[in-house]
């Protein structure tokens, strides 16, 4: 299925779920939302039992949410809707910047993170981003992943790695340089709707579920390297 346009429904517009407990903070971000352009806000919550109720009603193009919520961790709803919607794109809006909650939402299956800061967030921007093939990231969370890809454990590095094909290589190196699909498909010479399919096989043998872990695992594993 192509990622891209299982976000969007029939008139290619994006459902997104909305998770964050500060009432004020949510209002906000939920006027955005329901102005945006292309997008229809599917539900408004404040904590992961309400989030759970939402996903049951209908499953979203993107879930938008926070870490810290008043009955657990959004990293444990990250991985809930990562097995159970892989077709839902999932980014995290926080206040948590410190490297630990970045890279367990990382592993988690989040494919974008951007932080609450001085900074106004365009989240209408960013989740069209995400749709279309990109993982926006603030900068500080970048580096966290980069650092964290710098020096491979041992174990890791010494394994054969996963049988890649020349095609989930090239398209391997698109994600890694922040390609959409769109870019990807017109530099390899291939139909758009197949690029889904290609990532699909690359997470399967990567034992990853987001672009931003198979980045960081392909690079923990030296099956590419960032600086190239």
């Amino acid at each position: 299925m192509d990622q891209a346009r299982s976000a969007a429904d029939a008139g290619g517009v994006i459902s997104v779920v909305l998770v964050e407990d500060d009432a004020p903070t949510r209002d906000f971000l939920a006027a955005s939302l329901a102005a945006g352009e292309g997008i229809r806000l599917q539900a408004s919550v404040g904590t992961l039992a309400e989030a759970r109720a939402a996903l049951e009603i209908g499953r979203p193009g993107v879930l938008v949410t926070d870490l810290k919520l008043p009955d657990g961790h959004g990293s444990d709803l990250i991985r809930e809707v990562r097995q159970r919607m892989p077709e839902t794109e999932i980014m995290v809006i926080s206040v948590l910047g410190d490297e630990p909650s970045v890279m367990q939402a990382v592993r988690a299956g989040a494919s974008g993170y951007i932080l609450k800061d001085a900074r106004p967030i365009d989240l209408i921007a960013a989740i069209h981003d995400l749709t279309n093939g990109r993982s926006p990231i603030s900068a500080s969370i970048a580096r966290h992943i980069i650092r964290q890809t710098q020096t491979a454990p041992p174990a890791l590095a010494e394994e054969a790695p996963p049988a890649l094909t020349p095609r989930e290589m090239d398209i391997l190196w698109g994600i890694a340089k922040g390609f959409t699909y769109n870019d990807i498909a017109a530099r390899l010479g291939i139909s758009r709707q197949t690029v889904p399919s290609h990532i699909k096989n690359i997470y399967r043998k990567l034992e990853v579920n987001s672009r931003s872990e198979a980045v960081y695992t392909a690079v923990e594993r030296r099956i590419i390297k960032l600086s190239d």
